[in-house]
């Protein structure tokens, strides 16, 4: 969904450079990121983004990273969230026809509904490589920790350190393109998208319930150097993470492009081993 938020994120530039509605913060939460518009505020240790009818929310890192571990806890919307997305991820800057991003998207749900969390990866434009998962857990009751690390050999999606999703640099062998050479920037937002976000955008947004609300704190950011061999920057799994994946995939995976002939990109290669 990596255009629908492009087009997010042009339509709000011109509001973010007149005017920001909130202040910026000066708590040592934001120290490390900063707030970009709508309704955001510090609450106790976290940084509260709310969605009301027209007026999205965002913050994003001060910093740019090439190659890290990216964590940050989140407590989800709570009740009937069904319309809207809660984001983490990772994306560079400059032309869009070239950039990079890593995405996770936490989808909004009727009530009693298990959330999704949807996760894509783009690099030099080309992206198309989503998978979606059932959470084993109320992700709106407290807060969860969810990793991005990526590295010149692998990135991995986690939460709550478990490894959800592994996705291996296969562009050397006839793969699909990957994220090697430009620093990216982390942000979180929260924001409508009916038109696709719960049952293919047949469940609206009840605006009736907003403001919605999620939560975020604990935000850390580790630089891994290019050649860096530890575990944390994306060496080889080992048998327990291998296991997880086989599990995840077994019983909270519920979409694969790998499976999707009309949407893979590359050859057959970049699904192989993942």
């Amino acid at each position: 969904m990596g255009q629908a938020r492009a087009y997010l994120l042009a339509s709000l530039a011109a509001f973010y450079l007149i005017t920001l509605v909130t202040p910026q913060v000066t708590a040592y939460i934001t120290d490390e990121l900063e707030t970009m518009w709508g309704s955001s505020r510090v609450v106790d240790d976290s940084i509260a983004l709310s969605l009301n009818r027209g007026m999205t929310s965002a913050f994003r890192s001060k910093k740019t990273y090439l190659f890290g571990r990216i964590d940050i806890d989140i407590k989800l919307v709570p009740g009937n969230s069904a319309g809207t997305v809660t984001t983490f991820y990772t994306m560079t800057e400059g032309s869009w026809n070239f950039h990079n991003e890593i995405d996770i998207e936490f989808l909004g749900n009727s009530s009693g509904n298990p959330y999704t969390m949807h996760t894509n990866l783009y690099a030099r434009g080309k992206g198309s490589r989503e998978k979606g998962y059932r959470l084993p857990f109320d992700p709106t009751q407290d807060f969860h920790t969810y990793s991005i690390i990526w590295s010149q050999q692998s990135i991995q999606i986690l939460a709550d350190n478990k490894l959800l999703r592994h996705i291996r640099n296969k562009e050397g062998t006839g793969g699909a393109p990957y994220p090697n050479f430009q620093p990216m920037r982390v942000y979180c937002t929260i924001w409508d998208a009916d038109d696709w976000a719960t049952q293919g955008g047949r469940v609206k947004t009840d605006w009736s319930l907003a403001p919605f609300t999620a939560y975020f704190r604990n935000f850390k950011a580790t630089s891994c150097s290019p050649n860096q061999g530890s575990k944390m920057c994306g060496q080889e799994l080992d048998d327990t993470q291998k296991q997880q994946v086989q599990d995840v995939d077994a019983n909270n995976k519920i979409y694969d492009y790998c499976a999707d002939p009309k949407r893979r990109i590359g050859s057959t290669e970049e699904c192989k081993s993942q």
